[in-house]
């Protein structure tokens, strides 16, 4: 893929993030009835670099073509927000479930469904539609949801661990777990005080 091929794939992936992430401001702002509490804290958004793009094609086996990676690339888009509760997660996922006009093309509850070494997160792909002078065409982008407590924990763990061989593998992985239990207990005692001021 050259560089060209790269800016010309990209573009219409960065519309339908651009589309998606002005949803997620109006959704932030109107979620909730009072107008005050907002689900949302942060909102972070990327669009895949042309040599991570590759790596991944290769990692699974395919060439690094702009079709490869159109036919079997799923994150070239990808956004992910911090939110305060879980609750505030779930609300989020069913209301943009309910968006008649995208298209949930898969989703994975790690914030029930844990990964083994203790990553929670919520992630789904939905499809968005972007609109061209004659035409319309849905393109994937990846949301990953999650709240501050998750958030940190992930970023530490990818800090410490990612790519990364380490002798000491199995007891930090058991005190990765540990400290994902702290945070999970911390902030469902945050969320019990949130709910009693209401």
């Amino acid at each position: 893929m050259t560089n060209e091929q790269y800016y010309d794939m990209k573009m219409p992936y960065q519309d339908a993030l651009n589309l998606l992430l002005a949803r997620l401001e109006v959704l932030n702002h109107t979620m909730y009835d009072d107008g005050t509490e907002r689900p949302i804290h942060n909102i972070q958004s990327r669009i895949k670099e042309k040599r991570s793009i590759e790596e991944k094609l290769e990692r699974m086996g395919h060439t690094a073509s702009v079709a490869c990676a159109k036919d079997h690339l799923q994150d070239i888009a990808g956004v992910r927000v911090i939110c305060y509760f879980v609750k505030d997660v779930d609300d989020l996922v069913d209301t943009l479930k309910n968006q008649k006009d995208l298209i949930l093309i898969k989703e994975k509850d790690y914030i029930r469904h844990p990964k083994p070494n203790g990553y929670r997160s919520y992630h789904m792909v939905v499809g968005v539609p972007v609109c061209y002078l004659n035409s319309m065409e849905y393109y994937p982008v990846e949301i990953q949801m999650r709240t501050l407590s998750m958030d940190f924990w992930a970023s530490m763990e990818h800090r410490v661990c990612y790519k990364r061989e380490r002798p000491d593998k199995t007891v930090l992985q058991k005190e990765l777990l540990s400290y994902g239990e702290i945070l999970q207990e911390m902030e469902q005692s945050f969320e019990k005080y949130h709910e009693t001021k209401r």
